[in-house]
């Protein structure tokens, strides 16, 4: 059998989310969906695409899930194709250790992950994680504040999913339902 890719969008406070799964998991989460991001996934992945709305539909709906709330701990099979080595065994061991509401250092992730990699090298890998959100690099911080986010908007999108899961107290012209 031949794998496959398939796409799906969810819309969220911080937009509409493009998601790419394939029989294996999760591969890719972009904050926007665009054609060049599905044409850069497609071709990282080296799959055909497809469409399969069943496939997504468990992805699609803990992504809503966790947007409302309802959600504190993401159980969706990963597919770390897009990632070297180094890359799946430091995400892997944010994804299975690393739970909502919580952060941890860089350096931390570092030591935690068994790969003796300096904290400015784990946040390029938080930087080049295919899975934001799900794999949750938003979790990982500098020792001297939140540190950098390569998703949606940047720093602010960092900061409004740590509010959402309490990690961080919400300021005065934050608005959780509204979004940064």
């Amino acid at each position: 059998m031949t794998e496959t890719l398939a796409f799906g969008t969810v819309d969220t406070v911080l937009g509409r989310l493009l998601v790419g799964e394939t029989e294996t998991g999760v591969v890719s989460l972009h904050f926007h969906d665009t054609p060049a991001a599905r044409a850069r996934t497609a071709k990282a992945a080296g799959l055909p695409v497809v469409d399969a709305p069943a496939r997504l539909a468990p992805a699609q709906a803990a992504l809503r899930d966790y947007f409302t709330g309802d959600l504190k701990h993401f159980e969706l099979p990963i597919d770390w194709r897009l990632t070297s080595d180094v890359q799946r065994q430091v995400l892997s061991t944010l994804y299975e250790t690393v739970p909502y509401g919580q952060v941890l250092t860089y350096g931390d992730l570092g030591e935690r992950s068994g790969t003796g990699v300096h904290a400015q090298v784990i946040g390029q890998v938080m930087g080049s994680n295919p899975i934001p959100l799900i794999v949750p690099c938003h979790r990982v911080v500098a020792s001297n504040g939140l540190g950098g986010y390569s998703g949606g908007s940047g720093v602010e999108v960092k900061r409004w999913l740590l509010t959402l899961e309490g990690s961080v107290p919400a300021t005065l012209d934050w608005d959780i339902d509204r979004g940064p």
